[in-house]
């Protein structure tokens, strides 16, 4: 596919056949605006329905007014002072990465991308759930298992057109281990839902009881996303049924932490491909925490500036969605050719990314580019790595700081290394941007390596 777009860059867009499939590809920022900014084209395209099973008619996959009625009801559970809840999780599984990193200090390369990945899972556990899952220190969890391999199957459908036909998936191996799967986590969703919603009731009927007098006691309960949804409510005062809140408690699951994983997994590595970038990054984290172990705060995260340009242009070079795609709603028009109403539009993030026009040298990794006085008249569509437009990701605000807080948690302990070459890394655009061949680092204290 890159060696495509190579060979094409010079043309407006692509149409390349998957099966009896036939995709519009678009990498070019003037042409993904006419879909992305469009309220009309908001279609998840063919490929996303066989997310169905698992995440039903979510916030990801759901369309039209359904889709808008539930973005404006989940919108407000993004605030700023929930997402400060929730750094509290971040924090806490965070040094518990750090503590499990230790035992590599001063060794041999090794792989650090399950350690990341395990950690994003346990975070988002944690905020969408409530529920802890401890996958960091109980790497065999079922349930742990169970969204890797969904994730696996679902992939692997989408590009094997003869899996298609919901009739004759269950014949195949692969379609017997997706009922097993879905068995498994729709199972644990429901279990954490039923045991919120007990939770939940027993505390008002605790509170009639006393006759209003009742005051919460013991340490603040953190709320999870779930506790929102259970007590969120449209502009009639409906609430959300059971299967709304188990569409988007499994929808945050699988957007929540693949992605997050993976954007962490490729700071990571270009920091230790960049020593004097890291030493930068670990030159501010001095500037804000000097000496001290104590947890981020949000008001940290403001100050880490440099840090946050690190994690923007690891996400142009790798973006966590290296494409996704819309149904085109009516006829439109892209750069003078007529594209029909029901085409499946791809827009491929990875190389929108490496525009040579808009990121010169677009290979090399440059936080710089990121400091406002750069940014500054760049095409508003020459960076999505959260797609942009009405469908843009709810979550991003929650990854930004997710990504931030790990990394400020990593850095702080240790310097990173690698001799990884890019072409070692056997990059894969599965449903995330992946290395095929795993991130393989060092670890040195700061202490050593500053010195």
């Amino acid at each position: 596919m890159i060696q495509y777009y190579e060979d094409f860059r010079t043309q407006p867009l692509l149409k390349l056949w998957v099966g009896p499939l036939p995709i519009l590809i678009l990498y070019h920022a003037d042409t993904v605006e006419v879909i992305l900014s469009s309220s009309k084209h908001i279609q998840k395209s063919y490929p996303y329905k066989f997310l169905h099973p698992w995440l039903g008619t979510g916030l990801l996959t759901s369309t039209g007014e359904k889709w808008r009625t539930r973005r404006k009801m989940i919108t407000p559970t993004f605030h700023f002072t929930i997402l400060a809840d929730f750094l509290e999780v971040m924090n806490e599984q965070a040094n518990i990465l750090v503590e499990n990193l230790e035992k590599h200090v001063d060794k041999e390369p090794f792989d650090c991308f399950l350690d990341i990945t395990l950690c994003a899972l346990d975070i988002i556990c944690e905020t969408a759930m409530g529920k802890k899952v401890g996958a960091q220190n109980n790497k065999d969890s079922e349930y742990v298992r169970a969204v890797s391999k969904m994730s696996d199957l679902i992939e692997h459908r989408q590009k094997s057109p003869w899996l298609w036909a919901d009739l004759t998936y269950p014949m195949f191996q692969e379609g017997r281990e997706h009922t097993r799967s879905l068995k498994i986590l729709h199972t644990f969703t429901d279990n954490v839902i039923a045991e919120k919603s007990c939770e939940i009731n027993n505390q008002e009927q605790h509170k009639t009881d006393s006759d209003g007098n009742y005051e919460q006691s013991g340490p603040k309960k953190r709320r999870a996303f779930l506790d929102m949804l259970l007590n969120a409510t449209d502009d009639k005062g409906n609430k959300l049924s059971y299967m709304d809140i188990r569409e988007e408690v499994d929808t945050f699951m699988f957007e929540g932490h693949d992605t997050t994983a993976a954007a962490l997994n490729w700071a990571i590595y270009l920091l230790g491909c960049h020593p004097e970038i890291q030493k930068k990054v670990q030159s501010e984290l001095d500037e804000v925490f000097g000496n001290s172990d104590r947890p981020v705060t949000m008001d940290d995260l403001k100050k880490l500036r440099y840090l946050e340009c690190v994690v923007k242009e690891a996400l142009r070079l790798f973006p966590s969605v290296p494409n996704f795609a819309r149904t085109t709603s009516e006829d439109c028009h892209i750069r003078g050719f007529k594209i029909p109403k029901g085409t499946d539009v791809l827009i491929c993030t990875y190389v929108l990314h490496r525009d040579p026009e808009i990121f010169p040298n677009p290979e090399e990794f440059r936080p710089e580019r990121f400091f406002p006085e750069n940014c500054s008249g760049r095409h508003p569509y020459a960076y999505v790595p959260f797609s942009a437009g009405p469908r843009n990701c709810i979550g991003q605000r929650f990854a930004q700081v997710e990504e931030k807080a790990v990394l400020a948690n990593i850095l702080r302990r240790f310097c990173v290394e690698t001799s990884q070459k890019q072409e070692e890394l056997g990059v894969v655009a599965e449903l995330i941007l992946r290395p095929n061949n795993g991130i393989w680092i060092q670890l040195k204290r700061r202490r050593a390596c500053m010195s």
